[in-house]
């Protein structure tokens, strides 16, 4: 659709959705975010936010008009770099009319200011996104939840770096993914904020608040820390005691940890699943027991850094990408901390895979099994079967190099086929298409 805008060199298009195949309402064309200036303002009892987004961007096509994903809050005021901007807000999206074209190639930047209570994007899998604990909030946006709290192009493929400001009662900690940079506190209130220097998609910028204490989770190499509730102190000291030696051993594996540091949170809530987010990670009080029951889960959200934040999908069909190596990690520390061995837990879950339908395709599982445990475990086999392939020395080198060479990018199945190709001595093309592109089971690799 062509929009003709006065003053304009010629017709302009407006900015058209994303290609991503399973999430099509999510994400907008047309221009890449540069940077997200956020300040917010959160009142806990009543589940207020008050918000002012700052939105730098480069148009990649000349608009006349293009969107943005933002959730059920009123929007007060648009302005496209300064100007007052006509602007619809439908449910999760902002349609935006500058006063002025923007040509392909410029830097144009968006305030937005916007307030409401925060609710979670609902959808098959659930609410998801910002969401109230008991005493306090937290954010699990993958993989469409990041417009629950700020205005975002809501694409894994559009990374950006960010500054979050968020004010909030004293009584609570903040942590947001990124480095603390300053703390003002005021007359009852204290004003957190932090900056996401690396290139991050939104829906892996997270936030923590709540009633915690920070504890230190190892010492030496990179900066390792939790926030936790003083109530399971004594069976978080045993269930992360280890995490010193699973970064050590994960950094000889994978390569340098891609962060400055990583952050722990436990909410005092229980939580299903442990949240995944830049440099950090959310487990609830029910994954800390004392008998460190959920350490593999531990491992597999701390490679998560690598293959999933650090490495990010370029669509959703990819996500083998970052479960597979972050289940085939869980596999890799039993074996280095003496527990079951690669190959053993590797045929255990073979079997268990074998013993359930047929019917999922690793490479693209479609929008309805894209978080299928089979996806998770068959993702780790294929990993494990190219190693059986490579063999140890090259597999390691081949990961080491994936990590470096594709560092802060986005990645593909056919990037990594490629790159796991230089590695070998002989064509992998078959063993790829057999776990990758079949639903059918291939044997195990011996």
């Amino acid at each position: 659709m062509i929009s003709k805008v006065p003053g304009a060199r010629g017709a302009l298009p407006g900015a058209e959705h994303s290609t991503d195949p399973y999430l099509p309402l999510h994400g907008n064309g047309g221009y890449r975010v540069l940077h997200y200036d956020l300040d917010l303002d959160y009142r806990v009892v009543a589940n207020r936010l008050a918000g002012r987004a700052t939105i730098t961007a480069t148009a990649v096509q000349s608009l006349s008009r293009f969107t943005l994903d933002l959730g059920r809050f009123r929007v007060q005021d648009i302005r496209v770099d300064g100007r007052p901007a006509k602007f619809a807000h439908r449910p999760d999206k902002v349609q935006i009319r500058p006063e002025r074209p923007i040509f392909a190639g410029d830097t144009f930047r968006i305030d937005i200011r916007y307030g409401g209570r925060p609710v979670p994007i609902s959808g098959r899998w659930g609410d998801i996104g910002w969401d109230e604990l008991t005493d306090g909030a937290l954010v699990a946006s993958q993989p469409n939840g990041a417009p629950s709290w700020f205005p975002c192009n809501d694409h894994p493929s559009d990374k950006a770096t960010y500054r979050v400001a968020l004010t909030t009662s004293s009584l609570y900690t903040v942590l947001v993914t990124g480095d603390l940079v300053s703390r003002r506190r005021g007359a009852g209130s204290t004003t957190w904020v932090y900056e996401r220097r690396e290139p991050t998609a939104p829906y892996l910028m997270g936030v923590q608040i709540g009633r915690y204490e920070l504890v230190d989770l190892a010492v030496g190499g990179v900066v390792q820390r939790a926030a936790i509730p003083p109530a399971v102190r004594a069976r978080f000291a045993h269930d992360f005691g280890r995490h010193g030696e699973i970064m050590e051993a994960l950094q000889r594996l994978f390569g340098p940890y891609p962060f400055h540091e990583y952050v722990v949170v436990v909410t005092d809530d229980e939580l299903d699943d442990p949240i995944e987010a830049q440099g950090m990670a959310v487990f609830g009080s029910n994954h800390v027991d004392g008998q460190r029951t959920y350490e593999r889960l531990i491992a597999h959200e701390l490679a998560h850094q690598w293959f999933g934040n650090s490495l990010t999908v370029a669509d959703w069909r990819q996500i083998w990408l970052n479960e597979g190596f972050a289940t085939y990690a869980e596999w890799l520390w039993s074996g280095v901390c003496g527990e079951l061995s690669t190959d053993a837990l590797a045929a255990h879950w073979y079997a268990r895979v074998a013993a359930r339908p047929m019917d999922v395709t690793v490479a693209n599982p479609g929008i309805d099994k894209m978080f299928d445990q089979r996806v998770y475990k068959r993702g780790a086999l294929t990993v494990h079967a190219v190693r059986k392939k490579l063999g140890d020395e090259s597999f390691f080198a081949m990961l080491r190099a994936w990590t470096a060479e594709n560092r802060h990018g986005t990645v593909t199945t056919e990037q990594f086929r490629a790159h796991a190709q230089r590695f070998a001595r002989e064509p992998l093309d078959d063993l790829f298409a057999a776990w990758l592109d079949r639903p059918s089971l291939p044997p195990l690799p011996r």
